[in-house]
């Protein structure tokens, strides 16, 4: 029997996407559309990863009046779902977005969890990693959370054969490349944290997934947003994907797209180039739909042909 993909979600949310007109410094807009749902990098990998046809659990943390809104949304997905329930209430997300395609992020830190309930998801994550073969772990940690908690999920999961990418920021990022994931997969801002630099030409990017790569981890994906990823690869080198010019209309998901489409490619034995393609190509696919729909599998094969893979030679 094959094995399952797994997702950890320690500090989700609820959703909220407002679209507006457009978007002005000090001046009115007008709001278009409002939605809601069950949010998370690890929740929307997981949506992607079944849209792809991939078996896949989702680990998430919920709790309170804003966790009970959360499970209700979280119904309509048909992923396998391990919910650890926490005391304090989960967070709520607010997005604003532009028809062109700028937005603005507000997002509440997270409820404090205990010990008792960190070693709860510990518990959750152990429990299910005999049978599978990735473990994508994703997201930020609530502001009182043990940030090793990563590095030790990554020991976990190498005891247990299983695959690990690690899509996270601050000191989780620095505390989990010492666990040496198979992938690291920040995006440029987070990168320039984590390096305390600025990163703006191409041979600083290129520079930022040699230093990345020498802290721990077997890959670096640089998440470049619109102009694709940056990538130091254990198997091939230095690559660079370039995605094809698309009218952006909502950015939020398409990077959790990008690692889900990576690790999907890698489980069924691609090449990493080809893996990066696959993730570029669903994170460009995510970016042209409205607000918090992300690509599926067919959506993501139209852009897929399109993206352009460099090796670079340094």
């Amino acid at each position: 029997m094959s094995k399952s993909l797994l997702t950890l979600t320690v500090n989700p949310a609820l959703d909220r996407i407002v679209t507006v007109d457009r978007l002005v410094f000090e001046d009115r807009a007008y709001i278009e559309s409002t939605t809601e749902a069950a949010g998370g990098r690890g929740i929307n990998a997981a949506r992607v990863l079944t849209t792809f046809g991939a078996a896949v659990t989702a680990v998430t943390t919920s709790g309170g009046e804003t966790g009970r809104k959360f499970d209700e949304h979280l119904q309509d997905d048909q992923f396998t779902k391990e919910i650890v329930k926490v005391r304090n209430s989960i967070r709520t997300n607010l997005t604003i977005s532009d028809r062109q395609g700028l937005s603005v992020k507000l997002n509440e830190r997270g409820p404090a969890l205990s010990q008792l309930e960190q070693g709860r998801i510990i518990k959750a994550v152990e429990k299910l990693l005999p049978n599978c073969s990735w473990a994508l772990l994703c997201g930020s940690l609530p502001p009182n959370v043990d940030a090793r908690l990563y590095t030790k999920l990554i020991e976990l999961a190498a005891k247990h054969k299983v695959e690990t990418l690690l899509d996270t920021d601050g000191d989780a990022l620095l505390y989990g490349l010492e666990a040496k994931p198979t992938i690291v997969k920040p995006n440029q801002s987070e990168a320039e944290r984590l390096l305390n630099t600025a990163l703006i030409t191409r041979s600083q990017l290129i520079e930022a997934v040699q230093r990345i790569k020498a802290m721990g981890p077997a890959s670096v994906v640089l998440s470049l947003g619109s102009r694709g990823v940056i990538a130091a690869t254990s198997t091939e080198g230095i690559l660079e994907v370039i995605p094809p010019a698309v009218e952006a209309l909502c950015p939020i998901g398409a990077g959790d797209a990008m690692s889900a489409a990576i690790v999907w490619a890698l489980d069924r034995q691609q090449p990493f180039s080809e893996a990066l393609r696959w993730g570029v190509a669903a994170g460009t696919a995510s970016s042209k739909l409205p607000g918090i729909t992300l690509a599926n599998l067919e959506q993501s094969k139209e852009i897929y042909p399109q993206t352009q893979i460099t090796r670079i030679v340094v």
